[in-house]
């Protein structure tokens, strides 16, 4: 396949057929879903989320249990489980770590490498992007913001510009709005090493969330999923996309509450962002686990307009696969044709 020749340096680095990675979803990405992933030649990410690090180890002993093929886990450098789970993992012999939720201190990439795990970095934005390869990233995500979950603020297509055509130093994964081969070819083609796609993983078979979640997602717009304010730079949040509902409006009232229980003295901004993740930490469990889609969070990139099927996870990849290929025939044909 002529796709397969786009492929060599997220293969290479990731350890996988295709580099095609499923993005780490508290309550979704779970050992299950990891291992069908890398059963079908990707590449799956653990979500570390909150999870307590005794419960976290576990999850990563059964996935080796369900698959022999490599894997990574997800760090929310902003989760109150955040230190505890990084020393679990440096003892785990992880493949890959990827930080996520805020900037990794040095040290902390550098003992994750010293572990011989690979480290990928979220760069929400360019100059971030350049701090963190400084900081010792062997790799970066950029994830813009039509991604679901926890987003940065620059769309996709700055960022490409920005970031993927000018720097070759490290490999550059790409994340947000993406759920079709066919877009997957022309990023590689650009040249990413691979892409990450979360939203359209959630309509798996193989992913556990509950049918009431999977079936909003099959019914909802590009534009039903949408980002969430910061009401005051006193209480810095990092902004969620979710399909918009009860849970979205409780979001904006917790944040007011926060802000009054700041001003009063009551607690200080560390806390206060603890209680934001806690939030959506409980609340999109309520929505995968407990299929309240009314209360819970329904956290969802742009690209679930596009996932309107529950489809086997080997199909879903073999969808991505067969129409990149067919996109790449496409534009050789049309390169041999007019400028040949």
């Amino acid at each position: 396949m002529l796709i397969d020749a786009f492929f060599e340096k997220g293969r290479t680095f990731l350890g996988c057929r295709f580099p095609i990675m499923c993005g780490a979803m508290t309550w979704v990405s779970d050992p299950r879903l990891v291992s069908a992933v890398g059963n079908a030649g990707a590449f799956g990410l653990l979500a570390g989320g909150n999870t307590p690090v005794e419960v976290f180890a576990r999850q990563i002993d059964e996935t080796r249990e369900l698959t022999d093929q490599p894997f990574g886990v997800n760090l929310i450098t902003l989760a109150p489980a955040y230190r505890e789970q990084l020393d679990m993992v440096c003892t785990k012999g992880c493949d890959v770590v990827v930080f996520a939720g805020g900037i990794p201190k040095k040290g902390e990439i550098a003992k994750v490498r010293d572990c011989g795990a690979r480290v990928i970095c979220f760069a929400p934005t360019a100059p971030l992007a350049h701090k963190l390869i400084d900081r010792g990233a062997d790799a970066l995500m950029l994830e813009g913001s039509e991604a679901g979950g926890h987003i940065g603020p620059v769309a996709l297509s700055v960022l490409l510009q920005q970031i993927l055509f000018t720097v070759d130093s490290v490999p550059i994964f790409i994340a947000g709005g993406i759920a079709t081969g066919r877009m997957m070819a022309h990023l590689l083609m650009m040249g990413a090493a691979g892409v990450q796609m979360g939203t359209r993983f959630v309509m798996s078979e193989e992913c556990a969330a509950h049918p009431a979640f999977k079936e909003t997602f099959r019914r909802a717009r590009a534009r039903d999923a949408v980002a969430t304010p910061q009401f005051d730079s006193r209480l810095p949040v990092i902004p969620v996309r979710a399909l918009k509902n009860e849970g979205t409006r409780n979001f904006g009232r917790l944040q007011l509450e926060l802000l009054r229980r700041l001003d009063a003295g009551e607690i200080d901004r560390q806390e206060a962002q603890f209680e934001v993740e806690r939030f959506w930490v409980g609340a999109l469990r309520e929505a995968v686990i407990g299929g309240d889609v009314s209360g819970g969070s329904l956290m969802a990139g742009q690209s679930v307009g596009l996932a309107d099927r529950i489809m086997p996870l080997k199909a879903i990849i073999g969808e991505m696969i067969g129409d990149a290929e067919a996109e790449v025939q496409r534009l050789k044909t049309i390169f041999n044709r007019d400028f040949c």
